[in-house]
């Protein structure tokens, strides 16, 4: 599966805001911090992402950026058809109808899409919480 730069940074941007305990705006520069995006091309992914009904911004001192919608009714196949006018696909230029590949290749995309149609960022914020508080180390002696 290939994605663009851009695709991946605002995944991750999505990820950061439906990981959010609270429905407060978050700034841009906290997310460019915590998910390590160059904040001047987090604003223009934010804005896109805006554009798309994908986040809502509020400006001002307790400005930024929030979910437009619950994170249970935001899929990651949704964003890469956004943002990259596909669902990420292997490499095109080596695909032909004539190859016997062709037909498993065409089933390894339709299957991925199917997952990625159906992956929202609501359940891939509780799962990688819930990964995360498993490893918490314990320091007793």
């Amino acid at each position: 599966m290939i994605t663009s730069v851009k695709c991946e940074y605002a995944l991750h941007a999505l990820f950061d805001l439906a990981a959010q305990r609270s429905s407060e705006p978050v700034k841009i520069a906290e997310i460019a911090r915590r998910q390590n995006i160059p904040q001047k091309f987090l604003e223009l992914i934010l804005a896109n992402l805006k554009q798309g009904g994908f986040v809502e911004s509020r400006r001002g001192a307790e400005g930024g950026y929030r979910l437009a919608r619950p994170a249970s009714q935001i899929t990651v196949g949704d964003v890469l058809k956004y943002v990259d006018g596909k669902n990420g696909e292997r490499n095109g230029a080596r695909r032909s109808a004539e190859s016997p590949f062709a037909v498993l290749w065409k089933q390894v995309d339709d299957k991925a899409a199917e997952l990625l149609d159906k992956t929202n960022f609501e359940t891939l914020a509780r799962e990688w919480g819930e990964r995360q508080s498993r490893f918490v180390p314990n320091w007793e002696i």
